[in-house]
């Protein structure tokens, strides 16, 4: 059994879930639309072009889960699914799941997307386990904070090998598929890195490396 190491947004999903959820919230008049569009935005292209302050947007982005109850933000996320993720799920990427599930392998996404808004999006795939940056909880509130590393950059490499140890699992015969350059430090320890929908960057590097290169649009 290996393991099949998935990113998520632009890699299983046609469009990046923690933008999205920006979007949903502004449209939705839940924050103050302009600002919040701005940042959001801001963000976002600093995240493509591999300068985001990965602490600044977490706490930017969790933020508004702070200001609600969770019950509020269940029935939020539930609107935020039916209007903005399903549109963007992918057969294909079902497909592909479906494929390493009937190998046997043990299927894992890596994101750095907070975990309330990515756990949902994984299960609609069938798969269970994810690591995500984590929101701090109090009290059963959000405090707007981060808890513990970030699964960003080299932070997805920290968490995996965590959670491998954690798990008694190895990287033998592993799988990593993901669309960004930013998970270029988790594809160079995999056994076996594929390149999905990849951007600019990537692509010219999975190039160099010989590494393989999917669609699942």
């Amino acid at each position: 059994m290996a393991l099949a190491i998935f990113d998520l947004d632009n890699t299983l999903i046609a469009g990046d879930s923690d933008y999205l959820w920006g979007e949903f919230l502004v449209k939705n008049g839940y924050v103050d639309g302009e600002d919040f569009a701005k940042q959001n935005d801001r963000f976002y292209q600093d995240y493509q072009s591999g300068s985001l302050d990965i602490m600044a947007y977490q706490r930017f982005a969790l933020k508004p889960l702070s200001e609600q109850s969770m019950d509020t933000l269940a029935d939020w996320h539930k609107q935020f699914m039916q209007t903005f993720i399903d549109p963007i799920l992918l057969p294909k990427a079902q497909q592909l799941v479906n494929k390493h599930k009937k190998q046997g392998d043990r299927l894992l996404i890596i994101t750095a997307t907070n975990t309330f808004i990515t756990r949902p999006i994984g299960k609609r795939y069938g798969i269970t386990e994810l690591l995500g940056t984590e929101g701090e909880i109090i009290d059963n509130r959000y405090t707007g904070e981060v808890s513990g590393t970030p699964t960003f950059q080299q932070g997805k490499v920290t968490r995996l090998n965590e959670w491998l140890e954690e798990q008694g699992e190895t990287l033998e015969g592993s799988y990593f598929y993901s669309d960004s350059h930013n998970d270029l430090p988790l594809l160079e320890i995999v056994d076996f890195p594929v390149v999905v929908d990849a951007d600019d960057t990537l692509s010219a590097i999975a190039k160099q490396k010989g590494w393989p290169a999917i669609s699942l649009r």
